[in-house]
């Protein structure tokens, strides 16, 4: 009896962590076979846009990225510029649409600086949008958010592609994030669900903001974790806008990676319970949104359960069990799955040609995961090649 038990455990135990593998193939033949909705512009509101840039120490990409966003098609907004813990005396703006927001104690922290903008707000803005402070935006950027909440959405997240693909770990981070973007966005907001958040280029009505969090101050990262939740838990959904184009700086050095990593794993350590939340709510309520967002909230980062499913397919080799074919079928449809990631996006060549170095990316976060106890009590402020500094007091 006791031996049946074990082995009963010992298969659940594979299960789930081995689902994990199969699933992103299992929504895309989902996604494959269903009719997808063309979001039509309706005209019927003319949002205005309060555009929240943070910044964190380092000021000297905040010329480019409200450069780029004066250069939008769309009219009806203004800029906040919330220079934390910044020197200000090289910012000079000479457009009257930006208001450049110096907060006399240090904020630390993407909620702080959001509402430190929102609380300075010099009209009644109807909607706002965040981005990071070494993001680009593409021209028509404000107009692609609005196809979404012409047609009633709430919350919008659009895409963030690589600004950057000069080193081999930018064009990993790229490749994860088009995995990321194509599964968790995509394919899961045409399944009927809501996209995930991915810490800028997302855009919200400034009313469910404020619900969501303005009685909920989250320091460290993982603020966006906490807002799709609340989102999500009302039952709302996140659009995706895949139009939407905010250009991210990729991160090129592996000291930048790993701290960055750290704090994004020790997130996933805190909140992945919430989705257990949202499983519950959307079993009792039969709501498609909450249950397949909820299973999403609880998988593993990718790394993590690469590496598991692994020990687990080599333990089965060993002990000469059938199950490790299964589990040799569970990476092939893993690895399709990615694939068909990387070909639906137009990956640059570039990130193909990187992927043979994925061990070497894999080694720098199993070394970010032993530091992610941490991770929130280091420096926030993560610098990329060339000097290059990502906005991250606040990290995703």
């Amino acid at each position: 009896m006791l031996g049946d038990l074990l082995f009963v455990i010992w298969c659940l135990v594979q299960l789930f962590i081995g689902y994990n593998l199969v699933l992103p193939f299992l929504f895309f033949v989902w996604y494959s076979v269903i009719k997808k909705k063309n979001w039509r512009r309706t005209e019927f509101q003319q949002p205005d846009y309060a555009i929240i840039v943070t910044a964190y120490e380092q000021t000297h990409l905040l010329h480019a990225v409200t450069n780029s966003i004066l250069q939008s098609t769309y009219k009806n907004y203004l800029i906040y510029v919330v220079a934390d813990k910044c020197d200000v005396s090289n910012l000079h703006f000479t457009d009257d649409r930006i208001v450049l927001l110096r907060p006399p104690e240090t904020l630390g922290s993407n909620t702080r600086s959001h509402f430190y903008a929102i609380n300075h707000f010099q009209r009644a803005h109807t909607h706002l949008t965040i981005i990071d402070s070494d993001n680009i935006v593409e021209r028509n950027y404000l107009e692609e958010l609005n196809r979404y909440f012409d047609n009633g959405f709430k919350a919008v997240q659009g895409i963030r592609k690589p600004k950057n693909l000069n080193t081999t770990l930018a064009c990993l981070d790229a490749a994860r994030d088009i995995y990321y973007h194509y599964y968790d966005a995509e394919v899961l907001f045409n399944l009927g669900s809501s996209a995930t958040l991915s810490g800028s280029g997302m855009a919200f009505t400034v009313q469910l903001y404020r619900e969501c969090l303005e009685n909920n101050d989250v320091s460290g990262a993982g603020f966006d974790k906490v807002l799709q939740y609340a989102i999500v838990q009302r039952n709302l959904r996140i659009a995706y806008a895949p139009n939407a184009v905010v250009y991210d700086e990729k991160t090129a050095a592996s000291d930048q990676l790993v701290n960055q990593r750290a704090r994004w794993i020790n997130t996933w350590f805190k909140y992945s319970f919430l989705g257990w939340g949202l499983l519950a709510k959307g079993i009792g309520k039969a709501s498609r949104n909450q249950f397949l967002f909820g299973i999403v909230l609880l998988r593993p980062p990718l790394f993590i359960f690469l590496i598991l499913s692994g020990l687990f397919f080599l333990v089965n080799i060993v002990l000469l069990n059938v199950q490790a074919l299964w589990w040799l079928v569970a990476f092939a449809l893993f690895i399709t799955s990615f694939f068909i990631a990387l070909s639906a996006s137009h990956a640059d060549k570039r990130i193909y040609d990187s992927l043979r170095n994925i061990p070497k990316f894999m080694w720098l976060q199993v070394q970010s995961l032993l530091k992610a106890k941490g991770a929130n009590k280091r420096s926030v402020a993560t610098k990329h090649a060339g000097d290059n500094i990502k906005n991250t007091a606040n990290e995703n």
